[in-house]
């Protein structure tokens, strides 16, 4: 299927959503917030023991079977959370230390104890190869005329070494669920730690590092309100449609028809569109007709309108869209 979320062969899913439905309509929607153990036990990502595993090659010759060791690379393995049978996830190196999901909850766990924010999505991607657990933070900003936007903290983790655990703050407009990460200059919105033997003390730092989350709340909450109270033309539209996807002279056709639908969509989206009646007109309503338009309309892979759907569904999880987000981010700021 075009979407990542892991799916197995009872029917069931590798995700959990509290409260609201996801798009991809998969895995289990609880009538509550969760807790880390449940997010863990619903989104069938407990008990994997993530462990290294040696690697062989298998060379065939004329004369016979050879085994032979691969030096300084291991098997990332997982105990299969339906079949209780061990399952390769990648090759690593040799520093690289497992993150099991208990510990990226428990981490997670920890803010819930310190600030009272709550569990909102868990799973799992691309056949267990990543994972990903969010929560909602307490405080609600303000943008405009009532504009809403929540908070939250959502952590990424990896176990085929192809990304290192990841702490992200995001803001989340309420009416229409637009992903906004802003990479602001001056704030801290996100914390890295890689899979070496430190991997566990450093989440521990991480803990005090995203107690500047407050301040990235503040500093976007700013950025945001200016954006509010500044006007935008037409043509200011669209000069940022043409930066964010830009189409030059010698492209083809077909490359400029897809410009235009995507300008008459967006300009569409700000102008008449009732998720921007409180905020038409500024760059702030421009800025989330653009965030609208790449998670919900956006051209997406699939062959069925439900499996875009899907798709686009993982781009929001995975933050695969962000880059023209943050790129409009900017450009609207400057």
């Amino acid at each position: 299927m075009a979407h990542e979320i892991e799916q197995f062969s009872d029917g069931t899913a590798a995700f959990v959503s509290a409260r609201v439905s996801a798009w991809h309509s998969l895995g289990t929607v609880t009538a509550d917030a969760v807790t880390a153990e449940e997010a863990m036990r619903l989104a069938s990502l407990d008990r994997w023991d993530v462990r290294l595993v040696g690697l062989h090659a298998t060379e065939l010759t004329a004369d016979g079977t050879t085994l032979l060791d691969v030096p300084n690379h291991r098997a990332s393995v997982r105990t299969h959370p339906k079949t209780g049978l061990p399952e390769t996830l990648g090759v690593v190196g040799p520093d690289y230390v497992p993150v099991q999901n208990e510990e990226h909850a428990e981490f997670l766990n920890y803010l819930v104890d310190e600030s009272g924010a709550h569990f909102e999505t868990a799973g799992s991607l691309k056949g267990g190869r990543q994972v990903f657990l969010t929560m909602k933070l307490p405080q609600t900003l303000t943008i405009g005329q009532g504009d809403e936007v929540d908070l939250y903290i959502a952590a990424y983790n990896s176990h085929d070494g192809s990304s290192a655990f990841r702490i992200v703050v995001t803001p989340v407009r309420v009416v229409c669920a637009n992903t906004l990460r802003a990479a602001l200059r001056d704030a801290k919105s996100s914390y890295t730690v890689r899979h070496t033997s430190g991997a566990r003390g450093r989440i521990a730092q991480a803990r005090q590092a995203l107690g500047l989350t407050f301040k990235y709340a503040e500093e976007f909450e700013k950025a945001a309100q200016r954006m509010a109270e500044a006007e935008i033309s037409t043509r200011e539209m669209r000069a940022v449609v043409d930066q964010l996807w830009p189409v030059l002279p010698g492209d083809s056709p077909r490359k400029k028809t897809n410009q235009a639908l995507r300008w008459s969509t967006i300009r569409s989206l700000h102008d008449v569109a009732p998720t921007q009646a409180g905020c038409r007109g500024s760059k702030w309503g421009f800025l989330n007709a653009v965030t609208e338009y790449v998670n919900h309309l956006a051209p997406a892979r699939g062959t069925t309108p439900q499996a875009k759907v899907s798709a686009r569904a993982e781009r929001v999880i995975t933050g695969n869209a962000d880059d023209v987000m943050e790129r409009a981010f900017r450009l609207l700021t400057v």
